[in-house]
């Protein structure tokens, strides 16, 4: 199978790359810089092109080499979940990327989406719930699913969108949680600044959120809104005492330095019902 992914080098991309290369398909990565992936260049098929500066001319299908599947974890600007460039910039030329690749004839489209689509739900999130996303970055998303389901009723494609959930590890952002404990262990600091730490929230290592999506999207049985979830809730504070604990370190937490973020609920976690199903090829 031909594989293409986009986002490749991200956070979770460089992960779901070292995940396929496990299985026996060619992979293709788009990338705006070939020379920011030269270590990879020996292993897989690498084209050019920018998001940001689509020709509508273009038959994307066909310059990427007409793959049999499209992982799209691209998206600009993240974590800055409040700014309205996610539906300014970021829709407009991710829908009409995808509607370019679809219509000049993709047939398996696997998209990255969030559990923030939920909105300010609290509890256990199933796929069957209306969307209420309540930021620029979940509105966004939520228009971009709606609008590849409007086009799947011209164009006969199927589609997987994976609500990403929490995750942590190896190449995250500065600013996330884990980042800053990390960087708060290597300087030796001996407190660490937090919330209050009762969120319950729903985590899983980078690594395991790349192998959900490589096996969504290697299969067709279940299509649709897929949550990548544990199942499991945490409060946060209890995660990161974990984490110090499997990792043999030692930090005071300064618990409700930070106040709680406003654009999501309390408590709330994935249903895995569906995502089960795949991993155990029910």
């Amino acid at each position: 199978m031909k594989i293409l992914v986009t986002g490749a080098t991200g956070f979770i991309g460089s992960h779901v790359i070292n995940e396929l290369l496990k299985y026996d398909h060619q992979i293709i990565i788009a990338v705006r810089n070939k020379n920011s992936v030269k270590h990879l260049q020996d292993k897989i098929k690498v084209i050019e092109f920018d998001l940001d500066n689509l020709q509508s001319n273009k038959n994307y299908f066909s310059e990427s080499g007409k793959p049999d599947l499209l992982i799209h974890l691209a998206w600009q600007g993240l974590p800055n979940y409040k700014e309205k460039f996610h539906l300014e910039k970021n829709l407009p030329s991710h829908s009409a990327f995808l509607k370019n690749i679809v219509s000049n004839g993709l047939q398996n489209l696997v998209v990255t989406g969030t559990c923030f689509e939920y909105g300010m739900k609290e509890g256990c999130l199933s796929e069957e719930m209306e969307s209420d996303p309540q930021n620029p970055y979940a509105l966004a998303k939520d228009k971009l699913r709606k609008f590849l389901e409007e086009l799947q009723k011209q164009n006969s494609f199927n589609l997987k969108w994976v609500r990403l959930f929490y995750m942590y590890g190896k190449g995250q952002n500065p600013n996330s949680l884990f980042s800053q404990l990390e960087t708060a262990l290597q300087k030796g600091d001996k407190v660490f600044n937090m919330s209050g730490g009762e969120q319950l929230r729903d985590y899983l290592p980078v690594e395991k959120v790349a192998e959900y999506i490589v096996k969504i999207a290697l299969q067709n049985k279940i299509n649709g809104i897929i949550n990548c979830c544990s199942g499991v809730p945490v409060k946060v504070k209890t995660l990161v005492k974990n984490y110090l604990k499997e990792n043999n370190k030692t930090i005071d937490l300064n618990l409700g330095y930070y106040p709680y973020a406003d654009y999501e609920p309390m408590a709330f976690w994935g249903d895995d019902t569906k995502l089960k199903k795949i991993l155990t090829n029910e």
